[in-house]
């Protein structure tokens, strides 16, 4: 009984945060801005798109379009 308690105990601890953790919000939203710039590049249709999908049909963050220096 004693040991059956404990390993429960330790189950619910170990499984707590798995649980929880998909409740919350994002903590930055796609349509939030960034950076002192993402309002002008929005207001100009010059952003780039969050996430580009590669040739295998994955969603990947769009870190080389969203990095480099606009012209």
């Amino acid at each position: 009984m004693n040991r059956r308690s404990l390993t429960l105990a330790l189950f619910i601890v170990a499984a707590s945060p798995a649980l929880l953790s998909g409740c919350r919000k994002p903590l930055l939203s796609p349509s939030d801005e960034r950076t002192p710039y993402d309002r002008y590049d929005a207001i100009r249709n010059q952003a780039a798109d969050q996430y580009v999908f590669d040739e295998y049909g994955y969603r990947k963050p769009n870190l080389k379009e969203r990095l480099l220096p606009r012209e």
